[in-house]
C-alpha cells in the first residue's frame, strides 16, 4: 500500500506536469466528408477548415456551371408558347373582323326601306322571321349590284314608252344630281356629306305631273342610290342612270341621249355643265351651279319654267332651249321675260279699260 507521502508526491508530480506543459484544446468538429463529429486539435481544425472551404467553392463553381448550362440551354430552346399565342391572337382578330363585316352587310343590305318619317315600309318579306327577312333582302341586293356591274352598257337605257291605258308623261326631264339637287360638303368632323337643295320636294312634285323624271349622273351607283333614296321617298324619280350608263369621250363621262329610248324633241336636260351633253346641245337647259347656299330659289323658278312649257304643249322643246342657250343665266332671263310679259299685259289691259271709258 502507498504511504501518504508517496501519494502526495504523486499528486504534485501530476499537477506540475499539467501546469507547465501545453494543454491541447480539443473540440467536436463536424466532418463534411463523412457527415460525423470528430475531436480535433487546432492544426487539424485549420486543415479541415481549408478543405471545407475548398470543397464548398468547388461545389459553388459546379452549381454555377450547371446553372449557366441550363440557362444557355433554355435560351437556345425555341419558345413555342409565345409564337402560338401571337398566332392565335392574329387569327382571333381576323375572324372577329370578318364576322363584324358579315353582320354589318346583313344589316345594311337586309333592312327594309323607310319612308320620310323613318318608318319601315312593309314588303313581301315582312311576314317572315326577322333573320330570314334580312338574309333574303341582302341576297336580292347583292344580286342586283352584281347584275348592274356585270351587264355591259346597252343601247337602250330606258324601257319603251307606255301604251294606253297606262299613263305616260308627255315630256322627259333629265336631271343631274350633283350641284343640281344636292351639294357635297366635307369637314374634318363629319367627312363627306350631301346637302339637300332648297325647294327639291316642291320641284319634284310639280314636275312629276307633266314630266317623266330621270336622274342621269356620272356618280357611282353606290354613292348615288342611297342619296336618291333619302332625297325622293315618294318615288317621283322614275329611273336612275349612273356612271355605267355614261359614255367616255376624251376622258370625260358624257350623257348620250341617243340611248335614252325617248323622242329627243320632248327631252329636257337640266345641268350646270354644258359639256355634259356635247352631242345634243339643244336639249340642255344649263342653270347656274348650286354651291350650297341656303337662300337659293332657282328650283322654284325652274319649276315655273318647265310648267309653262308643258302648259303650252310644245311639240319641240329644242326651239325654246336653243333660244336660252345664248344667256349665261337662263333662269334670270326667263324671269326677265316673264316680267316684261306681265308689263305688256298690264299695259294692254289698261289701254282696253281706257277705250271702254
Amino acid at each position: 500500500m502507498f504511504s501518504c507521502e508517496a501519494w502526495l508526491r504523486l499528486v504534485q508530480q501530476h499537477v506540475g506536469t499539467r501546469a507547465c506543459g501545453p494543454r491541447p484544446c480539443k473540440r467536436l468538429l463536424r466532418c463534411y466528408d463523412c457527415n460525423s463529429f470528430v475531436s480535433c486539435d487546432a492544426s487539424s481544425r485549420r486543415e479541415m477548415r481549408s478543405n471545407a472551404h475548398a470543397n464548398m467553392s468547388q461545389r459553388a463553381m459546379g452549381d454555377n456551371g450547371r446553372k449557366s448550362l441550363m440557362e444557355s440551354a433554355n435560351s437556345n430552346r425555341p419558345s413555342f408558347g409565345g409564337s402560338r399565342t401571337r398566332k392565335y391572337l392574329g387569327y382571333t382578330i381576323v375572324l372577329g373582323s370578318l364576322c363584324s363585316t358579315v353582320l354589318w352587310a346583313v344589316y345594311e343590305l337586309g333592312k327594309p326601306e323607310q319612308d320620310q318619317f323613318g318608318r319601315s315600309i312593309e314588303d313581301e318579306l315582312s311576314a317572315l322571321p326577322v333573320l330570314q327577312q334580312y338574309l333574303q333582302r341582302m341576297w336580292h341586293s347583292l344580286h342586283y349590284y352584281q347584275k348592274m356591274l356585270e351587264e355591259p352598257l346597252t343601247t337602250k337605257l330606258l324601257p319603251d314608252v307606255l301604251c294606253p291605258p297606262y299613263i305616260q308623261p308627255p315630256y322627259t326631264l333629265v336631271l343631274e344630281m350633283r350641284d343640281i339637287l344636292v351639294h357635297p360638303d366635307w369637314t374634318y368632323q363629319t367627312g363627306w356629306r350631301f346637302k339637300k337643295r332648297p325647294g327639291v320636294d316642291h320641284f319634284l312634285r310639280q314636275c312629276s305631273r307633266h314630266f317623266e323624271i330621270i336622274v342621269y349622273t356620272a356618280e357611282q351607283g353606290m354613292t348615288a342610290f342611297p342619296i336618291l333614296d333619302a332625297l325622293d321617298p315618294n318615288g317621283y324619280i322614275r329611273y336612275r342612270l349612273v356612271r355605267g350608263a355614261t359614255q367616255l369621250l376624251d376622258g370625260q363621262h358624257i350623257k348620250n341621249l341617243n340611248h335614252l329610248n325617248r323622242n329627243l324633241r320632248r327631252v329636257i336636260v337640266v345641268d350646270w355643265d354644258r359639256r355634259a351633253v356635247p352631242l345634243h346641245p339643244d336639249n340642255i337647259f344649263a342653270i347656274t351651279r348650286w354651291v350650297g347656299n341656303d337662300d337659293d330659289v332657282q328650283l322654284f323658278d325652274l319649276a315655273a319654267f318647265l310648267e309653262l312649257i308643258a302648259e303650252h304643249k310644245m311639240d319641240d322643246v329644242r326651239e325654246v332651249l336653243h333660244y336660252y342657250r345664248q344667256f349665261e343665266d337662263p333662269i334670270e332671263q326667263f324671269k326677265e321675260n316673264q316680267r316684261k310679259l306681265l308689263e305688256l299685259k298690264q299695259e294692254k289691259s289698261d289701254s282696253e279699260a281706257k277705250a271702254l271709258k
